[in-house]
């Protein structure tokens, strides 16, 4: 057993290898996806709309979507799996935190991309990469889009500061507390 091995919790304080995946690949996309978004609105704004431009907008749209059915996927196996035994007892307000900040993570990952969805759908520019139309979800109306697009990035910048705090959340538990709880989620798949 490697020492690395040695500082993960048993089995089933673990959440399972698709459980974990999902976790990190959505991880890793959202904290993409945040920036990609402030970055191609300001080059829009500031460029006006190129071809670079518009690559940019698809592939927000792609990984938007792809995030949405991945975490679909992700409250799917949450749902079936559960969620796996306590590594380590939490102080009250750490699983009033915890419950929170998670609810809202899984709200904010399912509502912010229905909304970029929405926005395109109302604006009307569902295509992707010139490959593809996404199926429109309402009909066009310019003033709503921006309106749903504006919230849209509202939610989404929330949706970051609450990553934020999960990362924060789960490296105090790692480094100060060393109590295994963010074992339960940690690699290897």
């Amino acid at each position: 057993m490697s020492a690395s091995d040695r500082n993960l919790p048993e089995a089933r304080f673990r959440y399972g290898p698709t459980a974990r995946a999902l976790h990190w690949v959505i991880g890793v996309l959202v904290i993409g996806l945040i920036p990609l978004g402030l970055y191609m609105v300001a080059r829009g704004e500031a460029t006006g709309f190129d071809a670079l431009t518009g690559s940019l907008y698809s592939l927000h749209k792609f990984v938007g979507f792809l995030v949405l059915w991945l975490v679909v996927l992700r409250v799917l196996v949450r749902l079936r799996r559960g969620e796996p035994a306590r590594v380590a007892p939490l102080t009250p307000f750490e699983r009033l935190a915890s419950a929170a900040v998670h609810a809202a993570l899984y709200l904010l990952l399912l509502v912010v991309p229905l909304l970029g969805w929405a926005g395109v759908s109302a604006y009307p520019a569902l295509n992707v990469f010139g490959l593809f139309d996404l199926p429109a979800l309402i009909g066009p109306d310019e003033a709503l889009a921006k309106r749903i697009l504006g919230l849209h990035g509202l939610l989404a910048q929330l949706l970051g500061v609450l990553a934020l705090a999960h990362i924060a959340a789960a490296l105090y538990h790692r480094f100060l507390k060393r109590d295994g709880v963010m074992a339960r989620m940690w690699p290897p798949f």
